[in-house]
C-alpha cells in the first residue's frame, strides 16, 4: 500500500492536499444532492425504479457497496506506514468508523428480511461514495491528524463520542424494530412504533445523522464534517420522504409523530 501512494502522490504536503480538496468537493457535493432531492427520492427501497438500471439482490447490493467503507480502511491501517494510529485520539476515532462499517458491512445485510432489490445505479454511486469516504477518513485519522495530548478528555470529543455512541444505538435499534414488523409470511408495509418510532418516522435516520455529527464533532476536522454535512443531506430528504409516505399510506398513522426531530419537524 505504501508503494502504491507514493506513486500516487509525490509527497505527504500532496496528499494531504488532495484530502483537503476530496472534503472540501464532497461539501459540493451535498449541495448539489441538496437540491437534486428536492425534486426527487433516492432511487432505492421503496423508491427504487428500473429508470436507475436492472436490479440488483438487496442484501448482496448492501454487502458489497458498503465493503469499502471496512476492508480499505483495514487496509490503510494495517499495511501502511499508519504513523498515527499510535495515539490515543486517532485510534477512538478510527474505531468508531470501523465500528460502524463493521456492522453495515458483515451483520447488517444479512438480517435483512424480505426488501426489494437495489437499482445498479444507487449500488454503483454507493460502492464509488464508500471507496471515496472511506480512503478520506482513515487515511487523514491514521496518517496526517493530530490532536493534543489532552484531546480525549476535551468537551468536544468527550460530547461526540457520547453522540457517536447514542446515535449508534438509536440506529441499530431502529433497524431492529423495521426488521420485525412483520411476521413470518406476511407481505406489506406496516406502522413502525417503540423505540425513537415513538416520536419521529425517520428514527433510523435520525440515529445515523446523530453518530456521524458526534463523530464530527469529536474529530474536528473538515473531512469528518463533510461527511455527516452529506449525511445529513441525504438522510434529512429521505425521512422527509418516509414521513410523507406513511401518512399517504395510513390513516391512523400518529399524528403526533414528526419526520426526523422529535416534537419539531
Amino acid at each position: 500500500m505504501d508503494s502504491l501512494l507514493s506513486w500516487l502522490f509525490s509527497s505527504q504536503e500532496d496528499e494531504l492536499y488532495i484530502l483537503d480538496l476530496m472534503a472540501y468537493f464532497m461539501v459540493f457535493m451535498a449541495v448539489c444532492t441538496f437540491f437534486s432531492l428536492l425534486f426527487q427520492n433516492v432511487p432505492y427501497g421503496r423508491y427504487a425504479s428500473s429508470v436507475y438500471g436492472f436490479p440488483v439482490n438487496v442484501k448482496f447490493a448492501w454487502f458489497i457497496q458498503e465493503m469499502p467503507s471496512l476492508f480499505l480502511p483495514l487496509a490503510l491501517v494495517l499495511w501502511t506506514s499508519s504513523a498515527k494510529t499510535s495515539l490515543l485520539p486517532n485510534q477512538l476515532l478510527i474505531a468508531m468508523f470501523l465500528c460502524h462499517y463493521f456492522q453495515r458491512t458483515l451483520i447488517y445485510p444479512f438480517l435483512i428480511r424480505g426488501g426489494k432489490p437495489t437499482p445498479f445505479a444507487s449500488f454503483a454511486l454507493a460502492f464509488v461514495f464508500c471507496i471515496y469516504n472511506g480512503y478520506m477518513q482513515i487515511r487523514y485519522l491514521s496518517h496526517y491528524a493530530e490532536y493534543p495530548a489532552y484531546w480525549v478528555s476535551h468537551p468536544c470529543f468527550i460530547a461526540g463520542s457520547c453522540l457517536w455512541l447514542v446515535g449508534w444505538l438509536m440506529n441499530i435499534h431502529s433497524d431492529h424494530i423495521l426488521r420485525n414488523l412483520r411476521k413470518p409470511g406476511e407481505t406489506g408495509y406496516k406502522i413502525p412504533r417503540g423505540g425513537m418510532f415513538q416520536y419521529v418516522s425517520g428514527a433510523n435516520f435520525l440515529g445515523e445523522i446523530t453518530e456521524w455529527a458526534g463523530f464530527a464533532l469529536a474529530a474536528h476536522s473538515i473531512h469528518s464534517s463533510a461527511f455527516a454535512i452529506f449525511t445529513t443531506v441525504v438522510l434529512t430528504s429521505r425521512a422527509m420522504a418516509h414521513h410523507k409516505w406513511y401518512i399517504n399510506k395510513f390513516e391512523d398513522y400518529p399524528k403526533s409523530r414528526k419526520a426526523l426531530i422529535p416534537f419539531v419537524i
